[in-house]
C-alpha cells in the first residue's frame, strides 16, 4: 500500500519542481527582452551623441544581477535603463529644435 502513496507523491514534487523550473527560465527570457531593448535604445541615444552615463551604470548593473541569478532585480534594472536611455533622446530630439527659441535675430 505504500507504493501507491508514493508514486502520486513524487509525481506532485516532480511537477512543483518543473514548474518551478519554468518560472525561473521565463525569468531570464524577461531579462533578456528587456535588456535588448535597453541596448537598442541606449545605441540610439549613441547616434544622436547624447548617451547618459547613468543609463551605463543601470546595463552594468542588470549585467552584473543576471550573472548571480537574480533576473527578477536584472529585469527591473534593465528596464530603468530602457527609460533612462528614451529619457536621453527625448532630450535630444528637443535640444535640436530649442536652441532656436533663443537665437538672437
Amino acid at each position: 500500500m505504500r507504493k501507491y502513496v508514493l508514486i502520486p507523491l513524487a509525481a506532485i514534487v516532480w511537477s512543483i519542481a518543473g514548474i518551478a523550473f519554468v518560472a525561473a527560465a521565463g525569468s531570464e527570457a524577461d531579462f533578456k527582452s528587456a535588456l535588448a531593448a535597453a541596448e537598442s535604445a541606449n545605441k540610439e541615444a549613441g547616434a544622436l551623441k547624447n548617451q547618459w552615463t547613468t543609463t551605463a551604470q543601470q546595463l552594468a548593473a542588470a549585467k552584473q544581477a543576471a550573472a548571480a541569478g537574480d533576473f527578477d532585480k536584472a529585469s527591473s534594472l534593465a528596464k530603468q535603463a530602457e527609460a533612462l536611455a528614451k529619457a536621453s533622446i527625448a532630450q535630444a530630439k528637443e535640444q535640436q529644435e530649442a536652441w532656436r527659441a533663443v537665437e538672437i535675430r
